[in-house]
């Protein structure tokens, strides 16, 4: 019988591959699905005191799935939460956590290097329930602590950035947010806690997009919230009534997905490594985005907090836009894809897709250049990686 009062001494690796199951009186080897809406009870006196919260116990699938709830355990231990919430999907995530903590007059300081949908959701959305945005360099702290005022509620970052790799300093965010008495969020779905863990740099709460890298295979939406009990209390609550949860499926081929989550975060890291030197001494390549060049402007920050650079890079062609669209379109293996986070490479063109409803004035402000290509790099060989992004690369040299 698994012991789970031993938790606390397993290795990470260990942790995603045995935290969070209970298993059933079946005593099934590997977690179960439980694709059902609803749940019966023994007597109404057992139905009242589930429903009332008297007693542990499943209720309804919309909040309450053995499945779901299985993910949410693995997941909070390996990022070291008290709890997780999971959700619908990683926007969803977001907007579980603002409507549960933010109200009308409150402010949200953001990093301008967001995702593009993220950008959206704080500008479109959440103004109009009287929540604004102020956005500020990510690794610039002096501009976070210039941007907060008495009615800031709540920090927020991605880091590494999406799509330049730039990275803020987790822990020294955390004392500013604690200095000012607000929360501090951080998106992780590009590092997972494979590679980084931000509550133990101080963060008050990591979102995912379990889609990406949880899954690791691109077959699943889903999103995800881990933090402290009370605090992930109110976010259950605005899932378990506003509905954005996530299908005991999805929940169940992501719990499969960290299992081999650390290995596969290793290998991403590897390709990814070679392929940013690769790309850096290729001659059509203005620039290459990655923390793991030494040239990086946070290069050893990301050593200093990070257990790998990730799989994530930028680089900036010749031509800008034409250019761009050149490399692409000569890949023949490569995905051509918004998507991140797959066993197979994808690649994008952000400023036309991923950050494409941003306005030209914001894309500049985050980067976002014409000529910049985005490729989430998987683990084909990386002889074929190389190979495929060399036709287009070599071409823009032809003329």
């Amino acid at each position: 019988m698994q012991d789970d009062s031993q938790q606390d001494a397993w290795s990470l690796e260990t942790l995603a591959i045995r935290a969070g199951h209970e298993r059933t009186f079946e005593q099934e080897h590997a977690e179960p699905i439980f694709p059902t809406s609803s749940f019966v009870y023994e007597s109404a006196a057992e139905a009242a005191r589930k429903f009332g919260g008297h007693e542990a116990g499943n209720v309804y699938s919309r909040f309450t799935n053995p499945t779901v709830h299985t993910f949410e355990r693995r997941l909070a231990a390996l990022e070291g939460g008290e709890r997780c919430v999971a959700t619908s999907s990683g926007m969803s995530a977001i907007l579980s956590t603002v409507l549960a903590l933010l109200s009308a007059g409150d402010e949200i300081v953001a990093s301008r290097s967001l995702f593009g949908s993220t950008v959206s959701l704080f500008d479109k959305y959440f103004a109009k329930l009287g929540i604004t945005t102020r956005y500020v360099e990510l690794s610039d702290l002096a501009a976070w602590e210039a941007a907060i005022t008495p009615n800031t509620r709540l920090l927020f970052a991605e880091t590494p950035s999406n799509p330049l790799s730039e990275v803020a300093d987790i822990a020294a965010l955390s004392a500013l947010a604690k200095r000012h008495d607000v929360w501090l969020a951080i998106d992780n779905c590009f590092l997972t806690p494979a590679l980084q863990q931000p509550i133990a740099l101080g963060a008050d709460l990591v979102i995912h997009s379990a889609t990406k890298y949880l899954d690791g295979q691109g077959r699943a939406v889903g999103g995800a919230v881990v933090g402290k009990h009370d605090v992930l209390e109110e976010v259950f609550g605005v899932v378990r009534t506003c509905g954005p949860c996530m299908s005991p499926f999805n929940a169940w081929i992501f719990t499969k997905g960290l299992e081999t989550l650390s290995l596969r975060m290793k290998a991403h890291c590897e390709q990814a490594q070679a392929l940013a030197e690769w790309l850096d001494a290729h001659p059509a390549v203005n620039k290459v985005f990655y923390s793991g060049l030494v040239d990086h402007p946070q290069h050893e920050l990301a050593k200093q907090q990070q257990d790998g650079f990730g799989a994530v890079l930028g680089f900036e062609v010749l031509y800008g836009q034409e250019g761009a669209w050149q490399v692409i379109d000569a890949t023949r293996m490569l995905s051509i894809t918004g998507n991140l986070g797959d066993v197979k490479t994808t690649i994008t063109h952000p400023a036309t897709t991923t950050h494409g409803r941003l306005s030209d004035e914001q894309r500049a402000a985050a980067g976002i250049s014409p000529g910049l290509v985005r490729v989430a790099v998987g683990l084909e060989n990386q002889r074929d990686i190389q190979n495929d992004l060399a036709r287009g690369l070599d071409a823009l040299l032809a003329g």
